[in-house]
């Protein structure tokens, strides 16, 4: 029988963890029924990995029962082997949050009081400081949620308020006045099998992807404007006999985008035959990497969903040892994200670039005194440098392996890896568009007083609300900065959605 649950989606990602919390904390039955078929297991003589055996390849090896709790501390500690820096407090949120969501599902078998510790550092703003390095994506994302796991033994870190900082575990539960906990039988291994730092990674950066996709349409429609480049090959006709759902979405947009325009009218019988690539194929790139970020999605969303310990421990008693903790469905589709955001940049960059050219009657590098002033030059070496570290970032990680625990655990998935450079990949696209937002706004200033599309202007109006035009070099780092925290903010497309609902 299906275990009653909040199904957690990215486009409602931080509602739908509440909403579980908050049923898990109101009805952890789930929780206990499982905790109690462990219980009974313990007194039946037999041995079941890593409630009575050691781990890995030592799962031969039998434990005492007067030495069951010091497995599972010894466990976590023995794990607590991350390095490099640490990952970002949100994403340490999601962490904890997606493992009591999954430990809840009720198939783990943790123990109730651990499982309402969890709980109550998530409650009380306790985020464990976590190493973001360590995982190799099989056996789970052990060292991270080794370390997501240390401050319910007094040990570790926890991040403070502002996530500038670290504090030790033992000093913010003292002020607290909260004792560490004894590990149940089971409990540390429930803690560190899944794949939590994986899943977290990927739901953060895919949630905001959601949003991305929407500015690369309202990027490149002002950028179409401002070069004056044709309509035609956002014809609805062009794109229903190659019916890929995002092509059809994005030629869609970009004519929303235009409605209205006296640009378009002003030169519709211009004569010019085609536009180069990065105007003419923005459904079929655009499109593209909507398809791909839409099946990295559902991936992540059944991985949120699905329960990645081991062993599970089902109704009827059975305590079954798998392989869900292995990471290869996020490994692939985190690999797949990564290569689907870079092309959105390397297209951006490209549109970034033409701006720049001179093209009917748009002065070069868009500003009329050149020679003292280099103008919108350089904004487009940092999106060449970005677009050029994404190529390196995207190798698969997927396709490497390395055996560990002597043999034992002798494929991997090397999700992690994935998982981290998804991160860097999507700071960079959203870099490169708002280097592109802030060069398309300028240009466009050379075409009033005609006006762009009804979208075009709107968006056109926001980014000139926080960046002037400008008439001669300035420090354009604040420009980057400026564009960066209109899409983090998501005002271009809120502005686009105020009374309006047809951009997809």
């Amino acid at each position: 029988m299906k275990k009653s649950r909040v199904s957690v989606k990215l486009s409602s990602l931080y509602e739908d963890l509440h909403e579980s919390l908050r049923k898990l904390k109101s009805d952890p039955s789930q929780v206990v029924d499982s905790r109690e078929i462990v219980e009974s297991a313990l007194n039946d003589g037999e041995a079941y990995y890593g409630i009575n055996t050691g781990f890995g390849i030592l799962a031969n090896k039998k434990v005492s029962e007067e030495q069951l709790s010091q497995l599972q501390r010894n466990l976590i500690l023995s794990h607590s082997v991350g390095v490099g820096d640490l990952v970002p407090k949100e994403i340490c949120r999601l962490i904890i949050q997606l493992k009591i969501h999954a430990l809840g599902i009720g198939y783990s078998g943790i123990s109730l009081a651990t499982f309402n510790r969890l709980i109550k550092f998530l409650e009380n703003d306790l985020i464990p400081a976590i190493p973001e390095k360590g995982s190799v994506g099989a056996s789970g994302d052990l060292a991270p949620l080794a370390h997501m796991s240390l401050p319910l033994l007094g040990y570790g870190y926890f991040w403070n308020d502002a996530g500038s900082d670290i504090i030790e575990a033992s000093v913010a539960l003292n002020r607290m006045e909260i004792e560490p906990i004894e590990l149940q039988p089971k409990d540390g291994l429930s803690l560190i099998n899944g794949t939590q730092l994986m899943c977290a990674y990927g739901a953060y950066v895919l949630e905001k992807t959601l949003h991305l996709l929407q500015v690369a349409d309202v990027a490149s429609a002002m950028s179409l404007e401002a070069l004056q480049g044709s309509i035609v090959p956002f014809d609805e006709r062009i794109h229903e006999i190659r019916p890929h759902k995002g092509q059809r979405e994005v030629s869609a947009n970009i004519r929303y985008l235009l409605q209205n325009s006296e640009i378009l009218e002003s030169h519709r019988h211009c004569g010019k035959v085609q536009d180069p690539y990065c105007l003419r194929c923005v459904p079929q790139v655009h499109g593209a990497s909507r398809d791909a970020i839409h099946h990295s999605i559902q991936t992540v969303e059944t991985e949120m969903n699905s329960v990645t310990d081991n062993p599970l421990v089902f109704e009827n008693g059975d305590i079954l040892s798998g392989g869900n903790f292995h990471g290869q469905p996020l490994a692939l589709a985190l690999d797949y994200a990564k290569i689907a955001l870079a092309e959105l940049a390397s297209i951006a960059e490209r549109r970034t670039y033409l701006l720049l050219e001179g093209h009917d009657g748009l002065p070069e590098l868009l500003m009329e005194k050149t020679g003292i002033n280099s103008g919108f030059m350089i904004p487009q070496y940092t999106s060449a440098a970005l677009v050029s570290e994404n190529k390196v970032l995207c190798h698969p990680s997927s396709v490497d392996s390395i055996p560990t625990s002597m043999g034992q655990e002798d494929h991997v998935s090397m999700g992690s890896i994935s998982a981290l450079n998804l991160l860097k990949v999507y700071e960079n696209v959203e870099t490169v568009m708002a280097i592109e937002l802030f060069t398309a706004a300028q240009a466009l200033d050379f075409r009033k007083p005609l006006k762009p599309g009804d979208g075009v202007e709107k968006a056109h109006q926001v980014i000139r609300e926080a960046i002037p035009h400008a008439t001669e070099d300035h420090y354009f780092k604040d420009d980057i900065s400026k564009a960066v925290d209109l899409i983090r903010q998501r005002k271009l497309i809120e502005n686009l959605m105020e009374s309006d609902d047809d951009l997809l």
